[in-house]
């Protein structure tokens, strides 16, 4: 009889293909295996159960990877985190940089490459169970215009937990960005979540034209 590796994982794609291949593919290696589609969804199933490792999307609708993961974060630092994306060759190439323990590009890497860092999260995660809270930027969704069509969002004071209205004149900085609070002054860290302007390439699947 197969033992099964200690280890549960929260699978988290709006394409319900690369749930379905990557959850065979962590079921084959003997992983149990969750499946969400997208970071709503995902955060409603950690109130039931927390995975040991959260394979995660970057761009998805609703709540894409990036806002996900400073969530993840914040509140369950010490659950490891693989980011996911077929758009970048590398972690290093996404604007305003990935908060996660490691970053998988689809397509271009082998699975074989992907099990193998999951082995190694879930094997490590004691020793990489720090705090990680204060290195992690808010990830903000544009939230339209104001009466006098001037482009705003609202920012969550991680420190009071009170929101606050900010303009924006440039929507299109893809870096970390700070601004102190309206009601305690604190410094709150935040990038302006640019992911619906970015589109993983296609995969053809054999047989297709």
């Amino acid at each position: 009889m197969e033992t099964l590796l200690e280890g549960l994982v929260l699978v988290v794609d709006d394409e319900a293909s690369v749930r379905n291949t990557t959850s065979m593919l962590l079921k084959s290696a003997g992983y149990g295996v969750c499946t969400a589609e997208n970071g709503f969804d995902a955060l409603l199933q950690l109130g039931s159960a927390i995975p040991d490792l959260i394979i995660s999307d970057l761009n998805m609708p609703q709540m894409s990877g990036f806002e996900l993961l400073s969530v993840l974060r914040r509140r369950f630092p010490e659950i490891p985190v693989i980011a996911v994306s077929g758009a970048y060759d590398s972690g290093d190439q996404v604007p305003g940089g990935v908060i996660a323990d490691a970053f998988y590009s689809k397509g271009r890497h082998r699975p074989e490459e992907l099990l193998h860092t999951v082995a190694e999260l879930i094997t490590n995660k004691a020793a990489r169970a720090v705090d990680r809270r204060q290195s992690a930027p808010v990830w903000i969704p544009r939230n339209g215009k104001d009466s006098n069509g001037v482009p705003f969002i609202v920012l969550t004071c991680t420190q009071c937990l009170r929101s606050f209205p900010l303009s924006v004149l440039q929507e299109n900085i893809q870096e970390i960005q700070e601004t102190a609070c309206l009601f305690c002054a604190n410094r709150v860290r935040y990038v302006i979540d640019f992911s619906v302007e970015v589109a993983s390439p296609k995969i053809k699947v054999a047989g297709q034209a």
